[in-house]
């Protein structure tokens, strides 16, 4: 069954918290994020992130997973965001998308991909996603 493809717009705060855990490798950072979502995706959420700087400069990695509560264009609950990000001597990548079958309460059957684009500090979202079923 193929779901219609809906689009959510928006803008995100990010806040680090001090409370990551330590890195285990001293090459691998590790970062706790709260997030404040606004705009059609309306929430909170909380990302772990690991990071890894290269001797080159513009080359580096982050992968993340992200756990989401919020209402999304009036539908409550709760699922996953994965993202990977690599810059390879300033070139940029970015993979945003909901993690399969995390979704759960209104939002179970989520899937979708996420584009970011940050002007002057501020992270603007477009969430393109399906809801099965719905």
């Amino acid at each position: 069954m193929n779901a219609e493809c809906l689009t959510a717009t928006g803008t995100f705060t990010v806040r680090p918290r001090a409370d990551a855990p330590a890195p285990i490798v001293p090459e691998i950072g590790r970062m706790l994020l709260d997030k404040v979502w606004s705009g059609d995706l309306s929430g909170q959420s909380v990302v772990e992130m690991l990071t890894f700087m290269t001797l080159v400069e513009g080359s580096a990695v982050y992968v993340a997973i992200e756990v989401v509560q919020a209402t999304l264009s009036g539908k409550q609950g709760r699922f996953a965001f994965y993202h990977a990000g690599i810059s390879e001597r300033g070139q940029q990548r970015l993979t945003y998308a909901v993690v399969p079958d995390s979704g759960s309460g209104e939002l179970a059957g989520l899937s979708g991909e996420l584009r970011l684009e940050i002007v002057e500090k501020v992270h603007r979202y477009t969430l393109t996603y399906a809801l099965a079923g719905a």
